[in-house]
């Protein structure tokens, strides 16, 4: 007869059993560990490099007309990036919190918020690196898409947290 994977059991879970852990849900929570911990090393390094500009008085960026739009999209590129690194560790603690939230939806949740993590920072960077007439670039049309995927996530995220039990 075929072990039964530890912590499971067939009685409905009480507070006094453990809950059954879906496959895998630990590797979910160390990539969005990763994830997280990377991207807030490369946008606060992107926001080092925005003041070593200012210090330096490089003038593509500091300049007075388009390149006051250049510092607002690298500054939105780099705020977002940091915000979206917290926000994938927040993710990774609420999966590794849920060890019951089903993988299809948990899945989903997290290809929407590493999507949003690549699109919404990209969008501004890429929005600030060509300005056109005081306007950004057309890569900033990423952003928006990033922002729509990032509200998939979180609520995603929230409806998950309002149906599972959590576990410690």
């Amino acid at each position: 007869m075929a072990k039964k994977p530890r912590g499971t059991t067939n009685a409905p879970n009480t507070l006094n059993e453990p809950l059954r852990k879906e496959e895998g849900h630990l590797d979910w929570a160390h990539r969005h560990l990763r994830i997280g911990w990377w991207s807030l090393l490369v946008f606060l390094t992107l926001g080092i490099g925005l003041e070593a500009m200012h210090a330096f008085k490089v003038q593509w960026y500091l300049r007075v007309g388009d390149e006051e739009t250049r510092r607002l999209m690298f500054t939105l590129a780099h705020a977002h990036g940091v915000l979206i690194g917290l926000v994938h560790l927040a993710f990774a603690a609420s999966v590794y919190m849920l060890p019951d939230w089903k993988s299809t939806t948990r899945s989903f949740a997290s290809s929407c918020l590493t999507s949003a993590g690549i699109f919404l920072p990209l969008g501004f960077l890429l929005g600030g690196i060509w300005v056109y007439g005081g306007d950004p670039g057309v890569g900033v049309w990423l952003a928006p898409v990033g922002a729509l995927l990032l509200f998939v996530a979180v609520l995603t995220t929230a409806q998950a947290v309002g149906r599972n039990r959590l576990s410690t």
